[in-house]
């Protein structure tokens, strides 16, 4: 019978289920040591939070078969040394979405009617009815910043309670944003107008500290604003400045930049504040929801089926997986940086398998194409598995082609064009001997270039001056180049520049290259 080890506390259902199909074994709170001591002897893991499964555990268990997380990040877990081990590795990317949308919405309705503050007063003994005199949502503005499940289901229920909605989210098709009633605008424009604004995005390098002194000071004096989704996005000491001296009329935050939130300015504020501590995802049902959502797919693969939420390679076997994974690599590399290069609305994507390449099972190819093009919209939340659906909500179209005569590469070559905000990009690539990624056309213009941390891309005329030119303009902004390489197709024609970077282009670079005598476009892309 097979073994099962539950390193956390999970809710009796996730152990009912189980045990239809193993013996489970509870014991949480492990060091790490004993962890790696007796993982040997268990076929599958399963965890929450507070376990850290690492390398080091992941080459121990050398029966494992899956490690299943009981929540949505995995960021506890080393996910590339379980791929390596041919693990599955799951979570359940869906369990709490209700409980985070209705916390939100439970959040606006507490800011609106001053339930925190009034409730405080009646327990005091006050009876302050002049006092807590309330908003109504109906027919405000809400600003969603982030159309996935979470923001999509919170559009749904303020719709219905007669809200407007306005969103931004520069990866969801209009077609998308239709459906749920939404106008897409600008994020400049979603601040201006919105009387709510409701953030369900993911912490980044672009939208850390989105809500910032600069942006608040664009915003209605009467704006509300609520957090449940990441903290970090809102500069917080510049939102209590606001709050205390009323640019704003009020904010609501479940999730800060450091947990447990302890001395903040935030605490000092008054009524126009409520402050939950990471209540997000805590409610009964969804606890039910992750320890029976997880405990099925565990008990799922070790009957031998496949898991629905794998967030690395699902249903290949390890030296299936093997051979693959270089081929998934160059898709995922090409489409985040095609994806970047047509803008963050794809609206289609093409993808042709070329030469031996066409040979191969198309489908893992498309969808790791699909996850890298998706991978700046949601990061860790897109997977091999639901990298296809993500791409249908948000209304992208994928086209899948084969050519095996045409590939001058061998082991054949990677084709990829997507149509976006930016228009139509393609960019194509191959492997030059068993692993290493080339990029070997852009906009059919061709290059051979490695793939790179940081890279800028002009269009340009090919005409003397203009690689000096650039390379003195990043020069003066202490951008180091790593190596450079034009692509042409007739000499004096239109061509290609293409620089790998040592350093992020400093913001507002990218107005001056394009005044540049003979460069037409520029346009950067980050792989690192």
């Amino acid at each position: 019978m097979a073994k099962v080890l539950v390193s956390d506390p999970i809710d009796q259902a996730g152990i009912e289920i189980l045990s239809q199909v193993a013996q489970v074994d509870v014991e949480t709170k492990l060091p790490l040591e004993e962890l790696v001591k007796i993982i040997p002897e268990y076929d599958a893991l399963m965890l929450r939070s507070g376990t850290k499964v690492t390398k080091e555990v992941i080459e121990a268990g050398k029966s494992l078969k899956i490690i299943g997380r009981a929540g949505v990040g995995v960021d506890n877990i080393d996910v590339a040394a379980a791929t390596r081990q041919g693990i599955v590795v799951v979570n359940s990317p869906e369990g709490n979405t209700i409980a985070a949308a209705e916390h939100a919405l439970a959040m606006i309705l507490s800011l609106s009617r001053q339930i925190p503050a009034a409730n405080q007063s009646v327990k005091a003994g006050k009876w302050e009815r002049k006092k807590f005199i309330g908003n109504e949502v109906y027919k405000k503005t809400l600003g969603v910043v982030g159309l996935g499940k979470i923001g999509a289901h919170v559009a749904t229920v303020a719709r219905a309670m007669g809200m407007k909605l306005i969103a931004y989210d520069p990866f969801v098709s209009n077609e998308r944003a239709e459906r749920l009633h939404c106008r897409l605008v600008d994020l400049d424009l979603l601040f201006q107008e919105s009387d709510y604004i409701t953030l369900h995005i993911p912490k980044t390098t672009e939208t850390a500290n989105l809500i910032n002194a600069e942006s608040l000071a664009t915003m209605k004096p009467t704006v509300r604003i609520v957090n449940c989704a990441r903290g970090g996005i809102i500069d917080e000491s510049a939102i209590a400045e606001a709050l205390k001296e009323n640019k704003i009329g009020g904010a609501a935050l479940d999730v800060y930049a450091n947990e447990p939130l302890g001395e903040s300015p935030l605490t000092e504020l008054g009524p126009n504040t409520v402050l939950t501590p990471h209540l997000g995802a805590s409610t009964e049902e969804a606890q039910v929801n992750v320890a029976v959502d997880v405990a099925e797919q565990i008990r799922d693969v070790l009957l031998g089926l496949p898991a629905r939420s794998a967030v690395n390679i699902p249903g290949l076997n390890p030296d299936v997986m093997e051979k693959m994974r270089p081929y998934l690599s160059l898709a995922e590399t090409l489409g985040n940086m095609v994806g970047q290069l047509a803008g963050g609305r794809i609206e289609q994507l093409t993808v042709r398998l070329q030469g031996e390449l066409a040979s191969q099972d198309s489908q893992p190819i498309v969808i790791g194409a699909l996850k890298g093009l998706l991978s700046q919209a949601l990061r860790e939340r897109v997977n091999y598995v639901n990298a296809s659906i993500e791409a249908e909500e948000r209304g992208i179209r994928v086209i899948e082609t084969k050519d095996a005569s045409d590939s001058d590469y061998s082991g054949g070559s990677l084709y990829l064009e997507a149509e976006g905000s930016k228009g139509k990009h393609s960019v194509m690539g191959a492997l030059l001997g068993d692993s290493e990624i080339r990029i070997t056309n852009l906009d059919d213009f061709p290059i051979n270039v490695p793939p790179a941390g940081y890279m800028l891309f002009t269009l340009h005329r090919d005409m003397p001056g203009i690689i000096g030119n650039i390379g003195s303009l990043l020069g003066s902004y202490n951008v180091n180049i790593a190596s450079m390489q034009v692509g042409r197709k007739i000499v004096r024609g239109d061509a290609v520049m293409v620089l790998s970077l040592d350093d992020p282009l400093p913001e507002g670079i990218l107005d001056e290259i394009t005044k540049v005598s003979g460069i037409t476009d520029a346009y950067t892309v980050k792989l690192s």
